[in-house]
């Protein structure tokens, strides 16, 4: 098929340096042979360097670091709950954070019951993360041997990325969406071939079929409900985008809020096909970090051998289990978020005038702001006078949106009520 360069070009990368390389064997470290040939042997070391003395000829330390980071941009990440509070004077309860698409209904109460009651939480985890994978394989279908779960599925986006791209290698990205695929690309020193989307943020699939032919990149990220705009993938983009020669990779981290099913199914069929999926937003697990995904069965078994050994902690996975034995909950909050998704939209639309809102399968609402107003100065002033937190990003392409996570009604009020007054 079209789409076998790319998958041995792949296999190369995984199967060249990585093919010998065998798991991680999680034992105690083996005592030297001198010691086990003379128990009477003793280390010895070199006299101690005085206290806050260098060697006149050691170098700078940043020249230790790999000329690519040199010029790496740091991530911007959200300014911690608690941070935000004391910037803004105010306490945690006070503050409505709607900038995160963080679930407000917090976990099935069975998670925080469960994490009280751990047993062995000085014992280290299970490597992989078998009772875990098998309630994840009950839940969507999937068999346990496709599936991989990371700290986030951030964790299992770059181990991808260190997997199968050797330096100068590239990726598609498709902005505005989710920026851990450009800064995990440059973690890595790939390069990235952007495609940027089209009018209402529509995928450019005519444009990402000619990035791929000219450019030849290992893989295409794609993101469904795409962030920050909560648009979908329809089922013949996919379907096209896959008969290329790049593996994909479909970022389904909202998936629960939409009426589309997952796609992670397909990954039995496709060998070119990854979907990736995470507990932070539908189980409220955010910050627990517990992110999973599906994988070809000839590519999984180097990324169990590439991986940290345990990357998953013991609460981590006690929670996500904990949350799956409760799906009524899971899928009473994401009705709950869903129909108070519709009830904000027709909000923005209908009643504040200087914002342009977007349709949205996510749990988030994206949204123009227009009327000479700065987004930029809208989310400080909601933040300052209200307490009301929201997303801007200072990019070329978003600087004129705002993006507001979907709350509960009485954040959702808080937040119309802030809106209209200004």
């Amino acid at each position: 098929s079209s789409f076998k360069p790319i998958l041995h070009a792949t296999t190369r990368r995984i199967g060249g340096e990585l093919d010998g390389l065998k798991p991680y064997n999680a034992r105690p470290m083996a005592v030297p042979r001198c010691f086990l040939a003379n128990p009477q042997a003793k280390l010895t070391r070199g006299p101690a360097r005085p206290a806050g003395r260098t060697m006149a000829t050691s170098p700078a330390a940043n020249t230790y670091i790999r000329e690519h980071l040199l010029r790496l941009a740091p991530y911007t990440p959200i300014v911690p709950f608690e941070i935000l509070a004391k910037e803004l004077n105010r306490t945690p309860e006070q503050i409505v954070k709607l900038d995160a698409n963080e679930n407000p209904y917090g976990p099935p109460p069975e998670v925080l019951k469960a994490l009280g009651s751990m047993k062995f939480p000085n014992i280290y985890p299970d490597p992989e993360s078998r009772t875990l994978r098998s309630a994840l394989s009950a839940w969507t279908g999937v068999p346990a041997e496709h599936l991989l779960v990371g700290c986030g599925a951030d964790e299992l986006i770059d181990l991808l990325m260190r997997c199968v791209l050797e330096p100068g290698d590239t990726i598609v990205d498709c902005p505005p969406t989710f920026t851990m695929y450009k800064f995990d690309a440059a973690v890595n020193a790939a390069g990235v071939v952007t495609v940027p989307r089209l009018a209402g943020f529509k995928l450019d699939v005519p444009g990402i079929k000619r990035a791929v032919e000219e450019h030849r990149p290992k893989i295409l990220f794609l993101t469904s409900p795409n962030n920050p705009d909560g648009g979908m993938i329809s089922e013949s983009e996919l379907v096209e985008l896959l008969e290329l020669p790049v593996l994909v990779v479909l970022d389904e981290a909202y998936i629960e809020f939409s009426e589309e099913e997952s796609r992670m199914n397909w990954v039995q069929n496709r060998d070119n096909l990854v979907v990736l999926r995470t507990f932070s937003k539908c189980a409220a697990l955010a910050g627990l970090r517990v992110g999973y995904g599906a994988f070809p069965s000839n590519m999984i078994d180097y990324l169990w051998r590439a991986k940290q050994p345990y990357n998953v902690s013991v609460a981590a996975e006690v929670a996500a289990v904990a949350a799956l034995s409760n799906v009524d909950y899971i899928d009473t909050v994401r009705n709950a978020l869903v129909s108070e998704r519709e009830v904000l939209f027709a909000a923005l639309r209908d009643e504040v005038p200087y914002l342009e809102p977007y349709p949205s399968s996510s749990n988030f609402v994206l949204c123009k702001v227009t009327g000479g107003r700065s987004a930029g100065q809208l989310r400080k002033d909601l933040a300052q006078q209200y307490g009301v937190m929201i997303r801007h990003y200072s990019t070329k392409e978003l600087d004129d949106y705002v993006r507001i996570s979907v709350g509960t009604p009485d954040q959702t009020k808080v937040l119309l009520d802030a809106l209209r007054q200004m």
